[in-house]
């Protein structure tokens, strides 16, 4: 059993990680790095820390350009009471002891349900009753004054290994403050060989290994412009194929040696254009065009354990807060794997490839290791106004949730809009907090590996179900399955923070209620379930139809489920009654006896709150 430890929030000022001093951003390199095949694991210049733990440095450039390190304002209140829908949280009782008596037993809860027939089945939201339905959040006010929109980035720099397990870390990353942090030095302090992650190596290790590879337009980091370099947008289309590591491979060596047969070429013919002031004009029309293709090699799987073991086997150097395992992470306890969430993914770069903009899937956190040899480019924007990038979306004809998109700093600057600009080296760690709105683009040649993480917070809790609930109404499929995770958290954990107990709790109490009002509907109908316990390590389940999660009674197909085809074709019921009113073309599976779920509902109670805590 773990018991959830919830972090103090507190601001940059306050914290515990408290040696400061600054640093001047190191100008973007115009010259070629190493291919990442050559690569040899280094670290990056650190500022020595105090013997309290790793230094925090703020450090922030105020005319808008880039900074390679930074902090946002240290008063800045933080995004969860920034202007959103009313939180599940919302009828949070006086003391943590009365927030278990607010909940009806099992018993209570299916008395409530009897003959409710078909018909009566309510809601399946598993958001507090008096929440409204989840909507865009509207700008955070006040506008923050114009000098505030390039806020510097939170940067910690570790020297060693006790800096990198040093507690208040943990809770410097999580708190709600700071939408991204950068971790520097990481790969230095830990001794994390990222030779195993270069492309030399990862050739040597699996050659034929699937690669996607996006074909994508070369432009600067901070612009957006159409094939033809005339006109900025926000949309960047980029076209889908896939390779293997080893022609990817081959690939991004030949663009390195393209790159500096073309330095060379510049430095044979001593353009005017290298050594004189250039207008601001010709300076433009260089940028615009013409705009070559490139290829940027993503979502490379590294799950398997078999393929990738002495590259799985270094990250578990990492601290437990940021590991793809661990006790403390909600993704662990989905008890099935997501890809890209709860396992490793890998990435290998060109100069220019971009990952547009986007939150993670559910409002989790992520993690993202620059492997090198080259630098990334990273923009970030505060959860709150992620309303505000939608609609900015929409304006443009594009999906915020579904569509590529890569923002113009210029409208986002209008728009009041603070914008995190940083650069991440070799080594770095950069955490993505909560829902955080995010895009990067590489600016050498680089691997970069990532995945995601779920905190043991209300905070994380609350938004993956917000954004689980605005995926229904948008129609869009939501990766992590919250009421299966929460059933498996109410099993394997125990919550001392009252707020995640309650939400937890509310959302077990609202599927008690599902399950029960569609046995009953069932019964009404003349229709039994067939009792099917879930395997082990059996992904949720989904409605083929409009991908909402479907838990615990399955509608599949008769003439599907006689063949024992498995995984079934699973349809909710409402899609099963669009296409079968009377459900006899459907069998419907069970897969948890109530009785058992009864007892899962009654025996997760709020734990007393602990004294201690731990990264």
């Amino acid at each position: 059993m773990v018991n959830n430890i919830h972090p103090a929030v507190s601001s940059a000022a306050s914290s515990p990680i408290s040696a400061m001093s600054t640093a001047t951003p190191s100008p973007k390199s115009t010259e070629p790095s190493q291919l990442p095949g050559t690569h040899s694991p280094s670290t990056s210049t650190t500022t020595p820390a105090s013997s309290a733990g790793p230094a925090t440095v703020l450090n922030g450039n105020g005319k808008g350009g880039i900074s390679e390190d930074s902090q946002s304002p240290s008063k800045a209140d933080p995004p969860a009471t920034c202007h959103r829908p009313t939180p599940p949280h919302a009828r949070t009782p006086s003391s943590s002891s009365s927030s278990v008596s607010i909940y009806p037993s099992s018993t209570d809860v299916l008395k409530a349900c009897r003959n409710l027939g078909k018909n009566g089945l309510s809601s399946s939201s598993i958001l507090l009753d008096k929440c409204p339905p989840p909507r865009l959040p509207p700008p955070p006010s006040p506008a923050l004054p114009k000098d505030k929109l390039n806020p510097p980035t939170p940067s910690i720099y570790l020297e060693n290994k006790r800096d990198a397990f040093f507690p208040p870390l943990h809770q410097f990353c999580t708190n709600p403050s700071n939408p991204v942090t950068v971790i520097r030095g990481l790969a230095g302090a830990l001794k994390l060989d990222l030779g195993l992650f270069s492309t030399k190596t990862l050739v040597e290790a699996n050659p034929d290994h699937l690669v996607e590879v996006r074909t994508q337009l070369a432009q600067p980091a901070d612009e957006n412009w159409d094939l033809s370099g005339t006109k900025k947008m926000w949309r960047c289309e980029s076209g889908r194929a896939h390779t293997t590591i080893a022609k990817y491979a081959q690939y991004q060596a030949a663009s390195f040696q393209e790159s500096l047969r073309e330095e060379n070429e510049k430095k044979a013919l001593k353009e005017p254009s290298d050594t004189e002031p250039a207008s601001a004009e010709s300076v433009a029309r260089k940028r615009r065009g013409p705009l070559k293709h490139i290829k940027f090699g993503t979502n490379i799987d590294v799950s398997d354990e078999r393929k990738w073991k002495l590259q799985l086997q270094e990250l578990s150097k990492l601290p437990a807060f940021s590991r793809v395992v661990s006790a403390g992470n909600l993704l662990s306890h989905v008890g099935h794997t997501i890809l890209g969430m709860n396992t490793v993914q890998l990435y290998m770069k060109v100069p220019g490839s971009r990952i547009p903009g986007h939150q993670e899937h559910n409002n989790f956190c992520s993690v993202n290791i620059n492997i090198g040899p080259g630098d990334c480019e990273w923009f970030a924007v505060p959860e709150p106004y992620w309303g505000v990038m939608s609609n900015f979306c929409e304006k443009n004809n594009i999906n915020f949730l579904m569509g590529s998109w890569w923002p113009n700093l210029e409208d986002l600057y209008e728009a009041d809009v603070p914008v995190y600009r940083f650069i991440q080296r070799p080594g770095d760690l950069v955490w993505l907090n909560t829902g955080t709105v995010h895009w990067v683009q590489a600016i050498g040649w680089c691997n970069n590996i990532a995945w995601n993480v779920g905190p043991l917070t209300a905070h994380q809790y609350k938004l993956a179900v917000e954004r689980y609930e605005w995926n229904k109404l948008q129609s869009v499929k939501s990766h992590v399955p919250m009421v299966h995770l929460s059933w498996n958290m109410a099993r394997n954990i125990k919550v001392s923070d009252h707020k995640l107990f309650e939400m937890i709790k509310y959302c077990l109490l609202r599927t008690l209620k599902q399950c029960q009002s569609v046995k009953e509907a069932l019964v009404a109908a003349g229709k039994e379930t067939v009792l099917q316990p879930r395997n082990r390590d059996e992904p949720a389940h989904y409605c083929t139809i409009c991908e909402v999660e479907v838990f615990n009674l399955l509608f599949v197909r008769s003439e599907l489920f006689s063949r024992k085809q498995k995984p079934y074709v699973v349809h909710c019921q409402d899609c099963a009654r669009k296409g079968s009113a009377e459900l006899e073309n459907f069998v419907v599976i069970e897969q948890h006896r109530m009785e058992d779920l009864m007892q899962v509902y009654d025996q997760f109670t709020l734990a007393p709150p602990l004294h201690s805590s731990s990264s």
